[in-house]
């Protein structure tokens, strides 16, 4: 469930408004073209100093410090990741990205050696959005599922 960021957050500059729809696309627009470049700076820009981001590997972090380092960690262990959307739907200062993840286990991930192995999964980001940035991310995906493609976890047939 999404923290109410707006009520226990002070902007750091006074309050936009809401964006447009073009505006969000172009937000989304930019990030993918982060994604594409494995840019975790360029993607950190897009979110408001205060924010928060749950994820299934990362937990929930606050602000665009750790922010960054969850990211660059993730790209240093997937050199090859990729990341097409599948679906963008935009709801006034809510919206849900719907994408592919697929890549390599490149690098260490999590403490644990690379295993050169590849997975592929779907994610949703559900995104609050505040003075024309990210102020509240949830990563939704298959962790585990992650961790038995990349062969960390050993599963057995059901």
């Amino acid at each position: 469930m999404f923290r109410d960021v707006e009520a226990t957050s002070a902007p750091s500059q006074p309050s936009r408004g809401p964006m447009t729809r073009d505006e969000t696309i172009a937000l989304f627009g930019r990030r993918q073209a982060a994604f594409d470049n494995l840019d975790a700076a360029a993607l950190v820009a897009d979110y408001v100093p205060d924010c928060v981001i749950e994820s299934p590997a990362g937990g929930t972090h606050e602000g665009r410090e750790t922010a960054q380092s969850v990211l660059q960690a993730f790209f240093d262990a997937f050199l090859d990741l990729k990341i097409q959307r599948d679906s963008l739907v935009v709801d006034d200062s809510h919206v849900v990205e719907v994408s592919t993840v697929e890549g390599t286990h490149i690098g260490p991930f999590l403490g644990m050696p690379p295993t050169g192995k590849h997975f592929r999964f779907a994610i949703a980001n559900v995104c609050k959005l505040r003075d024309g940035k990210i102020a509240h991310e949830r990563r939704i995906y298959d962790f585990t599922g992650l961790l038995v493609q990349i062969g960390v976890l050993k599963a057995k047939p059901a």
